[in-house]
């Protein structure tokens, strides 16, 4: 798949030091919790991850022992001190999204790849079903560069190989990681409740196109429920979002829930959790709902994460969720139907038989959503490169 030919070669060997290109905490965004979590895996595992952070130019430097240097969106000097970290490592793994990279649709990431003497690893985080003409030949552009191509579901890998002018031998399925350890709640899926009440949960940074009003509405068709559900939203308005609008989204939750009749059995909560706390509080749900607008996602951390806590989900029917529906821990409505949406609920927690089904499927599949499996799929990829360096001292 490469246009150029990077000059150095080992097959086989094992990879010691790689490169990771990606938005990067502090900066709240779900890349660059992807970023971290892959990044701190292959550290784990006894490999040198060199992270060059994207920023766009409005960021605070955040160079440190976590990371090596930083590309600043639009400026060539930086694109080529970047491109020179990089350049010393045996492979580059670059988390694509158009919006994270500089000029139209992103294209400035096609400099960076030009500029590398390493070989680097796409990984794709969207994949658009229609995309524009300029998105279409920035993709297929970005794949050609790429040693390998990466997405993370088989909706993801059928899409890009059958509307995209790719080579599919360069393309591989490796899953999205968890960011939440592997849990088993607190017992049969019954048991999470606030006095008695059982609990729904949407986590995540806030905005349009999270269909959380679609939840509130569902959630006054089920007012008979007894006990009465209590579902709490957790998280901020996210960082892009608030810098446009403010918290516009989210008060129109806040309006609605009153207008619906059902602000005492709402909870909104924006505490800050680490890995360990925020496990915790996703195990004590009893239900995970993630009522997305976008019929276009094909990957969705949070669907991971609420999964690898041991958690069951009821989702709109974008593509990843449609996808682990047969895993029998997933149960799929359509978009923006708050009916539909409110007879899953009622079907899953007013029987405990099928609520304790989808936990129990829940749990199994835990185990295999960890980092340090997913790392190891990265791993194998490098050593298949051909284009590699020998490994170096750490």
């Amino acid at each position: 798949m490469p246009t150029h030919t990077p000059s150095r070669r080992i097959h086989g060997a094992a990879v010691r030091r790689l490169g990771m290109v990606s938005t990067y905490p502090p900066k709240l965004c779900g890349l660059a919790t992807f970023a971290a979590a892959l990044t701190n895996a292959l550290r784990d595992a006894g490999h040198r991850v060199d992270v060059v952070r994207i920023n766009d130019g409005d960021e605070p430097a955040a160079i440190g022992q976590t990371v090596a240097g930083e590309l600043v969106n639009g400026s060539a000097p930086s694109l080529r001190h970047a491109a020179a970290i990089l350049s010393r490592c045996e492979a580059v793994i670059i988390q694509h999204e158009y919006g994270i990279f500089g000029g139209d649709d992103g294209d400035e990431v096609l400099q960076l790849l030009d500029a590398l003497d390493a070989p680097a690893i796409v990984v794709l985080h969207t994949v658009p079903l229609v995309p524009t003409d300029h998105q279409k030949t920035v993709l297929e552009a970005v794949c050609a560069r790429a040693a390998k191509v990466v997405v993370m579901t088989e909706t993801a890998n059928t899409r890009l190989c059958s509307s995209y002018i790719v080579d599919p031998r360069g393309v591989e399925v490796v899953p999205h990681g968890a960011a939440l350890a592997p849990g088993n709640g607190n017992g049969n899926g019954n048991e999470s409740t606030v006095g008695e009440r059982p609990q729904l949960l949407t986590w995540g940074l806030l905005g349009p196109g999270k269909g959380i009003e679609h939840a509130l509405d569902s959630l006054a068709l089920l007012s008979d429920m007894r006990p009465r559900l209590r579902y709490t939203i957790a998280g901020v308005t996210h960082p892009k979002v608030f810098a446009r609008a403010g918290d516009a989204y989210r008060n129109s939750l806040l309006r609605r829930t009153w207008s619906n009749g059902i602000a005492g059995s709402v909870h909104f909560d924006d505490t800050y959790r680490n890995v360990d706390q925020l496990t915790r509080f996703v195990a004590s749900a009893s239900l995970v709902l993630l009522p997305y607008d976008s019929k276009d996602q094909v990957t969705s951390g949070v669907l991971v994460d609420a999964l690898a806590a041991g958690r069951p989900v009821i989702a709109t029917a974008f593509p990843h969720a449609i996808e682990l529906q047969a895993s029998g821990a997933v149960k799929v409505v359509p978009h923006g139907d708050s009916a539909a949406l409110a007879d899953a609920i009622r079907t899953v927690m007013s029987d405990p038989m099928v609520l304790n089904s989808m936990t129990v499927n829940a749990r199994r599949l835990a185990p295999s959503l960890s980092w340090a499996s997913v790392a190891d799929e990265y791993l194998r990829l490098c050593t298949e490169l051909d284009p590699i360096v020998e490994p170096v001292a750490i």
